[in-house]
């Protein structure tokens, strides 16, 4: 039996990097509540935040009521009960330790409860290139989506306009049927204007990756503090056997810049099935973006994710990945990029519960700010009965200027007695011996920073499983490293 956690921060230059151990930290003071009604002798407790009552109060008004015997009305439901117990998070919170979310708390959130009307500005995110799914604000827009190339059985769209009696109901196991994450998760939940489906039927094989386009459109006022919000919501469910790419981009609409878009992605892996995930955020420097990738996997299935992440002020991904089988095989590559006061956050957790379970995880960060900020907390969890598990973890990070800053706490918990696991971390500047050999060949300091730091992100934007993608996550890459000054020690 072994058990391993490793906490550390890490600053550039001038300061010193210390090893912090970790701290217990207490809970947020809360006030609580017994509530009880003449028709029912049970006694509910709940947790009053001020601030999160008003939320959902705000979230509840801002969309239509549905028949309570829907799926979708049953998710809120159940995420409204959630979510009223829930204190917003503070720094005093161990998952929110390193991750400041107080200037989204001291906005004025508005629920966006209608997407654009603007019938130029649909045909401007019209693209006919591959299969698609719109969403504009958080909602499905079947009007400039492109979903005439699937396969037989495949269906991409809203849950609502299922006609297959069969796949609704599939689907519809699934809904409620994921463990709750954290506060946020419970938002998207109570404030979901719909559910999106991507469904692929057993053994088929999609050859053609589904392209998931998130759009933020309407912008706020930083000034005015109005923060409008989008809650997207996608379950993508794979039968046995099945194969399908799917690529999820976020960007915005120009001259959108203050926003909070805090989507969910509930992913369903049958027997020996195959997901490959791209994942591209280029959100405004000035946006909030909060995610949640929930996976659950059946035996001998495989799901790869590769993410790219540059955009948000405050942008934190939470990745929890369920093995629900033997011979599964799980992989993770991330990157993240801060380029002014921006915090990239990756919160990681992959539960093994069975024999032969197999996973690799690679986690990127470059900080060319001395007030940006990367955190990694990524749980590696290898229970009893996990034995002949292979898994291995490694987060490495770049730090250009001085007080940059870096978190990280690679986390591998193993029970299981017989297994091959390793985790490593490496936090540095770019290395000296590198830029002399540059330099020595007459190549100028600043082109040798710049090459080597696309270097260092380009390893991970290779994984990402859609060409045009990869190519424009280079492009835009390369334009955020010239409009940069680069330091180095």
């Amino acid at each position: 039996m072994a058990s391993l956690a490793i906490t550390t921060q890490i600053q550039a230059p001038p300061l010193n990097p210390k090893l912090k151990p970790q701290t217990n930290h207490k809970p947020p003071k809360t006030s609580l509540s017994l509530q009880a009604t003449l028709t029912t002798t049970t006694i509910t407790s709940t947790f009053t935040d001020p601030f999160v009552l008003q939320l959902a109060d705000t979230l509840e008004d801002s969309l239509p009521s549905l028949s309570p015997s829907s799926s979708l009305q049953k998710l809120r439901d159940t995420s409204s009960q959630t979510l009223l117990s829930t204190p917003w998070p503070s720094r005093k919170d161990e998952p929110f330790r390193f991750t400041d979310t107080s200037f989204i708390r001291n906005s004025q959130i508005i629920p966006i409860s209608h997407p654009p009307q603007s019938t130029d500005l649909l045909e401007n995110l019209r693209d006919t290139h591959f299969t698609n799914l719109v969403f504009i604000d958080g909602f499905v827009e079947n009007s400039v989506s492109n979903l005439s190339d699937l396969p037989d059985g495949v269906y991409v769209g809203s849950l609502m306009g299922v006609s297959d009696e069969r796949i609704f109901k599939r689907v519809c196991e699934f809904v409620n049927e994921f463990q709750r994450g954290d506060l946020f998760w419970s938002i998207n939940g109570l404030g979901a204007p719909d559910i999106a489906v991507v469904y692929v039927p057993e053994g088929c094989m999609v050859g053609n990756p589904i392209h998931l386009r998130y759009f933020s459109v309407e912008g706020g006022n930083e000034e005015s503090k109005k923060l409008p919000l989008t809650n997207p919501r996608v379950v993508v469910v794979v039968e046995r056997g099945g194969e399908v790419g799917i690529v999820e981009e976020f960007v915005c609409k120009e001259g959108s810049e203050f926003y909070w878009a805090n989507p969910v992605l509930e992913v369903v892996v049958g027997e020996g099935a195959k997901v490959r995930h791209s994942y591209v955020q280029n959100q405004s420097i000035s946006a909030a973006h909060i995610k949640w990738t929930w996976v659950r996997q059946d035996s001998a299935s495989t799901y790869e994710l590769a993410e790219v992440s540059t955009g948000g002020k405050l942008s934190r991904h939470n990745v929890h990945v369920q093995q629900l089988g033997p011979d599964t095989t799980t992989e993770l590559t991330t990157f993240h990029l801060s380029i002014s006061d921006q915090t990239q956050d990756l919160h990681s957790k992959l539960v093994m519960d069975y024999p032969r379970g197999y996973s690799r995880q690679l986690h990127k960060s470059i900080v060319a700010h001395s007030q940006g900020q990367a955190v990694f907390d990524g749980n590696v969890q290898v229970n009893r009965q996990a034995q002949q598990t292979d898994a291995g973890q490694l987060t490495r990070s770049l730090l250009l200027e001085p007080r940059a800053t870096v978190n990280i706490k690679p986390n591998l918990q193993i029970i299981a007695n017989d297994v091959k696991c390793s985790h490593g971390a490496a936090i540095s500047d770019l290395e000296k011996g590198q830029l002399f050999y540059f330099r020595a060949r007459g190549i100028d300091l600043e082109t040798a920073k710049k090459a080597l730091t696309f270097a260092f992100g380009a390893e991970v934007i290779e994984q990402l499983h859609c060409p045009l993608l990869k190519q424009q996550a280079k492009i835009h890459f390369k334009g955020l490293l010239e409009s940069t000054q680069l330091h180095s020690s």
